[in-house]
């Protein structure tokens, strides 16, 4: 395991409101900007798993795309932020540069907003959070991967083809986009191989508690105990957190990020006292000093995406 480390890295927290012109606007920029791949998008896809929810996603095509050799897939939630130009991320921009260099194998990105309840996804929210954001993804459920595997990702395929090997496909987000990352490969590590968390919120959001203090759902926080209590799913998971993260009613997120990486390490260092056969966890982290940000993640992003297929030959 590789421990990245920024400790002197001063971050300000970006937040504010984007109409759907700007957001229109940033795609223009994002197509402009990029040397070779293209951004497809907004699209709009409405769910049967969250009935009455209608959610945006934005399809990044690399240069060179040919359906014969289909790509490796990036899934990665808040998709209106990670396509912004003028956010932290810039997804799409630093796809095109690493595929550009080789870096990385040809990727097809896929950046899915949260749900709205709504006919239409508002053309007011820009880069707000949808107003079903909790219920998809800080749920401890099956649901938003059902969503997911189901319903958004056979939307894509008419259209593009991509890898059905989880190793070439990764699924990433920040916060709780983290969480709803982490929670479709834990689920399903057939489909996800590798996870990219930034500032996970693996914390109590989706604890739901009956009038007499009985739990009636589960929040986020129950994942380092059912990692350590479960079998090892075949996962490669990059965490990212500052140390100057949220710390409120549920939970301290820095603290949260800590014991995922340590129940992971736990999971790996007793199957191997117990010798067991089988896969263990493969985990790189980066503890950092900022604050509930997408900022230290974007600065760290492309050595990530790296990482998550340095065992891949690039350029393919």
């Amino acid at each position: 395991m590789r421990t990245i480390i920024m400790a002197t890295m001063l971050l300000a927290l970006g937040s504010g409101t984007t109409s759907v012109a700007a957001v229109r606007m940033a795609d223009a920029v994002v197509r402009t900007s990029l040397t070779h791949g293209r951004v497809e998008g907004p699209f709009e896809l409405h769910s049967r798993v969250y009935p009455g929810t209608v959610r945006r996603y934005w399809v990044y095509v690399p240069a060179g795309y040919d359906a014969s050799r289909p790509p490796n897939l990036l899934l990665f939630q808040d998709g209106q932020r990670a396509v912004n130009p003028e956010g932290s991320l810039k997804l799409p921009a630093v796809l095109d540069t690493l595929i550009e260099q080789k870096a990385i194998p040809q990727t097809l990105g896929v950046f899915v907003t949260p749900g709205n309840v709504s006919v239409r996804y508002p053309d007011t929210l820009g880069m707000q959070n949808p107003d079903h954001r909790p219920e998809e993804y800080d749920a401890v459920s099956d649901a938003y991967a059902r969503m997911t595997l189901d319903e958004l990702l056979p939307a894509v395929a008419r259209r593009w083809r991509f890898s059905t090997d989880p190793k070439r496909r990764a699924i990433g987000g920040t916060s709780s986009g983290a969480i709803a990352a982490w929670t479709v490969a834990w689920r399903h590590p057939d489909a996800f191989g590798n996870v990219i968390s930034f500032i996970g919120s693996y914390t109590s959001i989706g604890l739901k508690l009956g009038p007499d203090g009985t739990p009636q759902a589960y929040g986020g926080d129950t994942y380092p105990g059912l990692i350590r209590k479960s079998a090892i799913r075949p996962l490669r998971v990059f965490l990212q957190d500052g140390r100057n993260d949220l710390d409120n009613e549920h939970g301290n997120w820095f603290l949260a990020n800590q014991q995922m990486l340590k129940a992971l390490e736990w999971a790996n260092a007793h199957a191997d006292a117990e010798k067991h056969a089988g896969p263990r966890y493969d985990t790189n982290h980066a503890w950092t000093a900022g604050t509930h940000s997408d900022a230290d993640g974007g600065s760290i992003l492309p050595d990530v995406l790296r990482w998550i297929w340095r065992d891949q030959q690039p350029g393919r």
